[in-house]
């Protein structure tokens, strides 16, 4: 039997990826904070809304290209970062790049990976981008933009919603510590998903690759107070100009929901600002992205990239429709790999592109420009 018919949608995914992973990683990889309020906002706000489809249009392939930073992209969606995504899947930052560079699409490797931007710069396409904790000292500052910029990342991005750790209570009673350390308690946990044990048998349990040539030895810390932190500060405007001298290529600024903050950042000179509330995982008191996408459009003539709460194809199109550039997830490539192993990846292209091509055709929408004109309600 396909993957086609026995899974057809992220939600199908995201069943088998709990089924196959030890408790304690999927409440890693799905857990928000707080009552999760904001972790199932996002979903939410992109289900209220509504498109009006259109009639008489005759047969057309509609048109799914798109560009950003001057760069044609056969795509509108990538694959956002996920700090230590090889605790998901074992090798999971290589199967991402390489997923990525098939399909021509980014990837964003977190500075909290699993693997660093050397292990990943042999299978990165052409659309490699870094995602930055903002290391406090300057040198490791300097370090790292040098080696994201040698291993072929040719975006920055500054994560900027995090200026503190957040408390995610569901991670917390997980047991899980940074680096995994497997107690009793979790590997009996382990002894009852022998694909994801046999892997990481193979490769050896995860860590922070990136932050061990600067943080020495953080054995036994809490999984939200991890090695990032302790390299970390919480970055202000100087910070941001900063980067804007020092990185040459396209930079992004990551985790903005508020509308007044845009000229600021138009003043800095970044390229894109990407809307998010970091998948309700820092403050549960946040609204969804979707909410803020139409505020951030009408103020702002930067590129908008978007996350939060994507559940398959038609939710692409209702971001675009809302005013988003460009869409990025991180979840759903997780869930595929984990429920599919490496060719989970091609599946969720292929079901995304089929889905968003169907229901293009519901629209008679040509091309994604053609997107907001069908809009009837917004969040």
């Amino acid at each position: 039997m396909s993957h086609d018919s026995t899974y057809p949608a992220i939600a199908d995914l995201k069943a088998r990826a709990r089924a196959r992973l030890p408790r304690f990683v999927w409440e890693y990889l799905d857990s928000g904070t707080g009552t999760e309020r904001a972790r199932h906002a996002g979903p939410a706000a992109l289900q209220e809304v509504e498109m009006m489809p259109s009639i008489l249009h005759g047969e057309f392939a509609p048109d799914l290209t798109t560009t950003l930073f001057g760069r044609n992209m056969a795509l509108p969606f990538g694959i956002g970062p996920v700090g230590m995504s090889g605790l998901i899947w074992p090798d999971a930052e290589g199967h991402l790049a390489r997923a990525a560079a098939k399909a021509d699409m980014p990837y964003t490797l977190s500075t909290v990976a699993a693997q660093t931007p050397e292990d990943v710069a042999p299978h990165l396409g052409a659309h490699g981008w870094f995602q930055l904790y903002p290391p406090r000292d300057e040198g490791i500052r300097r370090d790292m933009l040098e080696r994201a910029k040698a291993s072929g990342f040719s975006v920055l991005v500054l994560t900027v919603d995090v200026p503190v750790a957040s408390r995610r209570e569901r991670q917390t009673r997980s047991g899980l510590t940074q680096p995994p350390r497997l107690t009793p308690r979790l590997m009996a946990q382990v002894a009852m998903r022998p694909a994801w044990a046999m892997g990481m048998a193979q490769r050896g349990m995860p860590r922070m690759r990136m932050i061990d040539k600067y943080a020495g030895d953080t054995s036994g810390l809490p999984s939200t107070a991890h090695a990032g932190y302790l390299l970390r500060t919480s970055p202000d405007a100087a910070y941001l100009d900063w980067l804007r001298a020092h990185w040459d290529g396209p930079l992004v600024v990551k985790g903005v929901l508020d509308p007044a903050d845009l000229p600021m950042l138009e003043a800095a000179g970044v390229d894109a600002v990407w809307i998010s509330n970091h998948g309700g995982r820092q403050f549960d008191g946040a609204p969804a992205s979707a909410r803020q996408l139409p505020l951030m459009r009408a103020a702002t003539d930067l590129p908008l990239i978007f996350d939060g709460g994507i559940t398959g194809g038609l939710d692409i199109l209702r971001a675009i429709a809302l005013g988003a550039s460009f869409v990025m997830m991180a979840r759903p490539w997780h869930y595929a790999l984990a429920a599919l192993g490496p060719e989970g990846l091609d599946h969720l292209v292929r079901i995304l592109t089929a889905d968003m091509t169907a229901n293009m055709g519901q629209l008679g929408a040509r091309s994604l420009p053609d997107l907001p004109a069908r809009l009837i309600s917004r969040v």
